[in-house]
C-alpha cells in the first residue's frame, strides 16, 4: 500500500506547456495582424470591405481562440487527474524498474483518457520512474485538437498548428506503511433481514478497497469482529478467558441419618398426614426421613418435620413449615415403611467425589446421578467439606430414591462451567457458561494487555434461553476470498453490548494479542510503518452491561435472569468512551458508522465521540448510504493525500 501522495506541478510543467502554446498562438495572431497591416499600408484603394476583411481574422481569432484556451485549460485538469491516478497505480504495484512502472502507468493513463477522444496521448513524451527517495515520478503530454487551426481565411490561410500541447507532472511517495483494519460489526437481533444483507454487501466492498491483490512490499489486512451481547472468540476461547473448571465424578451419595429405624404402622389420608409408629421416640421439630412405605408411596424418600407428637404418633410438616396434605394419597397398608431421625436435624446428604475442589459455602451443581435422581439439575450450598466429600441439604419437597451410581459434581462459581447467583427477585439462579466472552474487568479493563492469568477477558453466563452467537472473530487476513466468505456467513443473535465489540476491535490489531494468532499478529505500534484502523458499526443503543459474566441488574428486563449487582465496569457508554480514548492514544484511527440510529439517543453521541475525526463518523439511513459510507472509509484508509 501507499502512504502519501505528493503531486506537484512546477511552473515549467503545470503551466509552461499551456502558456507556451498560448504564446505561440498569440505570436501567430500578431504575425497575421502585422501582415495584414502591411498590406493595408501598401493598398491605396481603401474601402469598407477591405477594412472588414482586415478585421475579420482578429475577430475570428478572438472568438474561436478563446474557446481553444478554455478547452486547453480543461484538458490540463483532466490530464492531471488521469496522470495522478496512473501514478498511484504505478506506485501501488510491486515493480521497481522504470520500464515496468511505465507499463503499468501508461496502461492506466490510457484507460483514464478514453473519455476524451479529442486528446492524443504522446506516449513518446510520457514516462514513469522511481527515484532514490522511493518516489514515483510521472510526466506526460497530450495534444489537444484546436478550433482556430481549422479556420482558414483566404488569403491568410491557417493561423496556427492543428494541435495545442498540454502537459502534466505527478509525484507519488511510495508508502512505507502496512495497513491493518478491524471491522467491528453489530450482529444483534435488530440487524436481521434486509439490514444484514445491506451490511454484508457494504463490508464486501470495503474488503475490495482495502485488501490489495499484491501483498509486497507492504501488506494490507482485514479482521472481523461480529458482536451482539457478547463476542465469540472461536478456537481462541480458553486462551482469552482461561480454562474453565469442569466436573468431578460422584461415587456415592448417602442420607445422613442417626438412631434406629422405626416401623410405620399407619398413615392417615388427612391434612396433615398422621404417622403411627409405636414408641418412636421423636421430639417436636425433629427432622425425619421416611422410606419403604407400601400403598401411600407418595411419602417415601423425603424429609419431614415432626409436629404434635405423642408416644405413638406425630404429624408431618414439610421442611418449609407447611402441613403435608395426604387427602389424595393412596391408602397405607400393612406395617410397611420406616422412619429415622436425620443427623444434625438437617437430613443432609454426603456426596463422595474425589478431589472435588469445593470449599465451604460454595455452590455445587449436580447432574447425571442414577438412583437419587432428585439431585439432578439442581444447585446446592456446600458444607462439611473434606478432600473427597461434602454435604448438601436435600431439595425441598423432593423425592430421593437410594443412590445407585454415577453423577457429576460441578463447582458453581465464576470460572466454573456453572455459575450460581442471586437474581433480582432474591432467588438462587444458575446459568451455564457459553463459548462467548464478555467485558474484561479490573485494572486491565481498558487496556489491550495480553490475555494472561491476570488479564483475562470476561466469561459469559447467559440466561437459559440465550445462546452464544454463531459468528466468530476472524484475525487479520490478506485473503480476500476468505474474508468475504466469513462476511457471507454472518448471522444475528441477541442484544447490544457494543463495548465488548469495541474492545475486541482493538485486540484484533493489537500486537499484544499476537501470541493468540502468530501468523495473523498485528504489527508493533508504529504509525510510520503500519496504519491501524478500527471501524465500529452499530444500529442501536448499547444495552447489555455485565456483572460477573451475567447481565447486570436492571438492564435486560428479566429480573429472574439478571444478577442482583451493578455492572462491573459501569454503564456501556462510559466503557465505550474509555476504550475509544485508549485506542486513539495508541495511534489507531477510529471510524464509526451508525445504521438507521436516528437523531436522538446515546448511540449517535458515542459514535461521534469515538471517531478520530469529525468526518470519520458516518450516518447511514439506508442500505445505499451504508454502502457509500463503507466505500468512503475504504477510500480514506487507502488513499494517498494529493496536493497540487
Amino acid at each position: 500500500m501507499l502512504r502519501t501522495v505528493r503531486v506537484t506541478l512546477s511552473p515549467r510543467t503545470e503551466s509552461c506547456d499551456l502558456i507556451m502554446g498560448v504564446f505561440d498562438w498569440i505570436r501567430s495572431c500578431g504575425r497575421a495582424t502585422r501582415d495584414m497591416a502591411a498590406r493595408f499600408r501598401r493598398e491605396t484603394r481603401g474601402n469598407v470591405a477591405m477594412i472588414f476583411a482586415l478585421a475579420l481574422p482578429v475577430l475570428v481569432l478572438m472568438t474561436v481562440g478563446g474557446v481553444d484556451i478554455h478547452r486547453a485549460s480543461t484538458v490540463r485538469i483532466n490530464l492531471q487527474d488521469a496522470l495522478d491516478a496512473a501514478t498511484l497505480a504505478a506506485a501501488r504495484s510491486p515493480y521497481t524498474t522504470n520500464a515496468e512502472l511505465s507499463r503499468v502507468g501508461v496502461a492506466s493513463l490510457k484507460a483514464n483518457l478514453q473519455a476524451y477522444p479529442d486528446i492524443i496521448l504522446r506516449e513518446d513524451l510520457t514516462n514513469f520512474s522511481l527515484n532514490e527517495d522511493n518516489v514515483v515520478i510521472a510526466n506526460s503530454k497530450v495534444d489537444v485538437k484546436t478550433l482556430v487551426a481549422n479556420v482558414v481565411l483566404p488569403p491568410y490561410g491557417k493561423f496556427m498548428d492543428d494541435y495545442l500541447p498540454v502537459g502534466a507532472h505527478s509525484e507519488v511517495d511510495r508508502s512505507s506503511r502496512n495497513i491493518e483494519v478491524a471491522m467491528v460489526l453489530d450482529m444483534s437481533g435488530s440487524m436481521g433481514g434486509q439490514k444484514l444483507r445491506d451490511l454484508k454487501s457494504a463490508a464486501r466492498d470495503l474488503v475490495d478497497l482495502i485488501v490489495q491483490p499484491v501483498q509486497t512490499p507492504y501488506y494490507s489486512k482485514v479482521a472481523l469482529v461480529p458482536w451482539s451481547y457478547s463476542v465469540n472468540p472461536g478456537s481462541y476461547l480458553n486462551a482469552v478467558r482461561g480454562t474453565v473448571t469442569g466436573s468431578t465424578n460422584i461415587s456415592g451419595a448417602t442420607i445422613n441419618l442417626t438412631g434406629n429405624q422405626k416401623t410405620i404402622t399407619g398413615a392417615s389420608q388427612a391434612r396433615p398426614v398422621v404417622i403411627n409408629s409405636n414408641n418412636h421416640g421423636f421430639s417436636n421439630n425433629d427432622v425425619v426421613w421416611i422410606s419403604g412405605v407400601s400403598g401411600m408411596t407418595q411419602l417415601n424418600n423425603k424429609a419431614y418435620v415432626v409436629k404434635n407428637k405423642n408416644n405413638n404418633s406425630f404429624e408431618l410438616y414439610t421442611l418449609t413449615g407447611s402441613r403435608v396434605d395426604g387427602r389424595w394419597y393412596s391408602s397405607h397398608w400393612g406395617n410397611s415403611g420406616r422412619v429415622q431421625k436425620c443427623q444434625n436435624n438437617d437430613c443432609s446428604i454426603t456426596i463422595t467425589a474425589n478431589g472435588h475442589g469445593l470449599r465451604n459455602n460454595d455452590y455445587v451443581y449436580i447432574s447425571d446421578v442414577r438412583g437419587m435422581t432428585g439431585l439432578n439439575e439442581q444447585t446446592f450450598l456446600v458444607g462439611n467439606v473434606t478432600t473427597n466429600t461434602y454435604t448438601i441439604d436435600p431439595p425441598a419437597g423432593g423425592t430421593l430414591d437410594p443412590y445407585t451410581s454415577g453423577g457429576k459434581s460441578w463447582c458453581a462459581r465464576e470460572g466454573c462451567t456453572w455459575f450460581a447467583f442471586e437474581n433480582e427477585n432474591g432467588d438462587l439462579a444458575t446459568h451455564q457458561i457459553s463459548p462467548c466472552v464478555t467485558e474484561r474487568t479490573g485494572s486491565q479493563a481498558y487496556t489491550d494487555a495480553a490475555p494472561t492469568s491476570s488479564a483475562r477477558v470476561g466469561r459469559n453466563y447467559p440466561n437459559p434461553d440465550g445462546t452464544c452467537m454463531d459468528s466468530t472473530i476472524q484475525p487479520l487476513s490478506s485473503s480476500i476470498n476468505s474474508i468475504k466468505s466469513d462476511i457471507d456467513g454472518l448471522s444475528v443473535n441477541g442484544s447490544t453490548a457494543g463495548q465488548i465489540g469495541i474492545a475486541w476491535g482493538w485486540y484484533m490489531v493489537s500486537p499484544n494479542f499476537g501470541s493468540l494468532w502468530p501468523s495473523s499478529a498485528g504489527a508493533a505500534y508504529n504509525t510510520a510503518e503500519t496504519l491501524k484502523a478500527v471501524i465500529i458499526m452499530t444500529d442501536g443503543e448499547f444495552n447489555a452491561p455485565y456483572c460477573q459474566g451475567v447481565m447486570a441488574r436492571g438492564y435486560n428486563g428479566a429480573n429472574s435472569e439478571s444478577n442482583n449487582c451493578d455492572p462491573d465496569n459501569g454503564e456501556p457508554y462510559a466503557q465505550s468512551r474509555a476504550l475509544c480514548d485508549a485506542m486513539k492514544a495508541r495511534g489507531i484511527i477510529v471510524y464509526t458508522v451508525g445504521f438507521q440510529i436516528g437523531n436522538a439517543g446515546n448511540a449517535r453521541t458515542l459514535l461521534q465521540y469515538c471517531a478520530s475525526t469529525t468526518s470519520g463518523f458516518y450516518d447511514a439511513g439506508s442500505g445505499t448510504e451504508l454502502s457509500e459510507a463503507f466505500n468512503a472509509i475504504g477510500r480514506d484508509i487507502t488513499k494517498l493525500r494529493i496536493s497540487r
